[in-house]
């Protein structure tokens, strides 16, 4: 099964929106080396800093780029697309830390 994946590639004075491909076994997710592959692939050294954002940075200090986003995954089926204003609601309606009841 292929997955296209959207990302955002964030410049000093610029955001580069691109396109990646993965292939995945059938009813699989991508993998962060499933993405750090495709990344490799595509010129990018990187490694994932938010995982829950799927941020990744580049692993070369001098790189003219800040950061790779990966925005949605689209598998031809079902399409994942992050909703950002029910992110923010939730991680402010949320408490920050854990306590037992």
């Amino acid at each position: 099964m292929e997955c296209i994946v959207h990302f955002e590639v964030h410049h000093p004075h610029e955001v580069k929106e691109l396109r990646g491909l993965i292939f995945l076994q059938e009813g699989q997710v991508p993998s962060e080396q499933d993405f750090l592959s495709m990344f490799v692939e595509m010129g990018y050294k990187l490694r994932l800093e938010d995982k829950d954002n799927l941020v990744f940075t580049p692993v070369d200090p001098a790189a003219n780029y800040s950061k790779i986003r990966v925005r949605r995954l689209d598998t031809g089926e079902k399409s994942y697309k992050e909703d950002t204003e029910l992110r923010s609601l939730l991680s402010n309606l949320l408490p920050k830390e854990s306590r037992p009841l």
